[in-house]
């Protein structure tokens, strides 16, 4: 299969093409950035394709990760990956940065558990829990950091993604220290596409992976200006 995945929910805009046939990736991109992922998509995803010499027409289908992450971000991606399914009539599958995060360390079958982590601010984070070989100990949640310290229960953890540092310094010291502290941006394109390959279009949605509501609300001025007139 050729696979185009792209990721634009945390802080990276990042786009990568595989060729499962080969177990290659042919051309990848990532540029890291907090914002402006509308502006550079696009084009960015333009270079990769020029780069492998393959046509849109040609992918098998799209792999974009749905979050948790920014808002706005997860929005640039997955319209940009809709509208290419759309143009190109191929299927476009979703992947959690949380799956994508945890996805190196599990192919390795380290004994270790690991715990993917993303800064949900306000002394919060998202998180999941898999044991070495995949398996789900603790199911994906927003909750308080001092919650998410509670996997220290499974033993020495692989801490992975954009809080790990956030979880390593603060992990309890009755417990046993983490095996890895593996502080990263943004997930690995190149395990985008192939979590992108691996999965079924029908189990693996691209929408957004919402574990909270947005942060920002409309004000009480705007909400009267659209309430309808009283009668």
């Amino acid at each position: 299969m050729l696979i185009l995945a792209i990721d634009t929910a945390l802080d990276a805009c990042a786009a990568a093409v595989l060729d499962t046939s080969t177990s290659q990736i042919v051309a990848q991109e990532s540029q890291p950035m907090k914002r402006g992922h509308a502006e550079a998509l696009m084009p960015l995803i333009a270079r990769v394709m020029k780069a492998s010499g393959v046509a849109f027409t040609a992918l098998d289908r799209i792999a974009v990760t749905t979050g948790p992450g920014s808002f706005t971000g997860l929005r640039v991606g997955l319209s940009a990956a809709r509208g290419i399914g759309l143009a190109a009539n191929r299927p476009v599958v979703g992947l959690t940065t949380l799956t994508a995060y945890a996805a190196p360390v599990v192919a390795q079958n380290a004994a270790q558990p690991v715990i993917s982590a993303i800064d949900a601010r306000h002394d919060h984070v998202y998180f999941q829990v898999v044991s070495g070989d995949g398996g789900s100990l603790v199911r994906a949640r927003v909750a308080p950091i001092e919650e998410a310290l509670d996997a220290a229960r499974f033993g020495a953890p692989h801490l992975v993604g954009n809080a790990a540092q956030i979880l390593g310094q603060r992990w309890p010291a009755d417990a046993e220290p983490p095996f890895r502290v593996d502080q990263q941006p943004a997930p690995d394109i190149t395990w985008v596409a192939w979590l992108g390959a691996a999965v079924s279009p029908d189990a693996a949605p691209a929408r957004p992976y919402y574990l909270r509501a947005p942060d920002a609300k409309p004000s009480q001025d705007a909400l009267q200006r659209a309430a309808p007139p009283s009668s």
